[in-house]
């Protein structure tokens, strides 16, 4: 259940992201369907450790902890408008996730523990 997709993600080497939770009913704000390019996270307030997946990386998950409140900033391509977001819960740890991907940043790279905080996903055969 994608939720985000980074460019690099899809072989494009732009700073570009999409991002749409509203399809999930987690405690969040929900901006909806958000194209941003050049995202940059201006303010972060607050912890939170939770479960992430990537389509990059789909064998595994992993517990990341990430900021619960952030202002991003960034450039709405469709309509060549900027667009400065407050965003808190599952939203904004799904964007932090897309923007590290921009950076070359896998979740991976984010977990505390490879021993206690990695999991491999359940498959049908499992």
């Amino acid at each position: 259940h994608c939720v985000g997709l980074a460019a690099p993600q899809v072989g494009k080497n732009v700073r570009l992201i999409v991002v749409d939770v509203s399809r999930y009913h987690k405690p969040h704000s929900n901006h909806g369907h958000i194209v941003l390019a050049n995202p940059r996270i201006i303010t972060s307030d607050g912890r939170r450790t939770g479960r992430e997946g990537c389509l990059s990386v789909p064998e595994f998950t992993g517990n990341v902890t990430r900021a619960e409140r952030i202002l991003v900033e960034g450039i709405d391509p469709r309509l060549a408008k900027d667009l400065h977001l407050e965003l808190d819960g599952f939203e904004a740890v799904v964007f932090q996730h897309e923007i590290d991907h921009l950076d070359g940043i896998l979740f991976l790279d984010r977990v505390s523990s490879i021993k206690t905080d990695i999991f491999r996903r359940k498959t049908a055969d499992s």
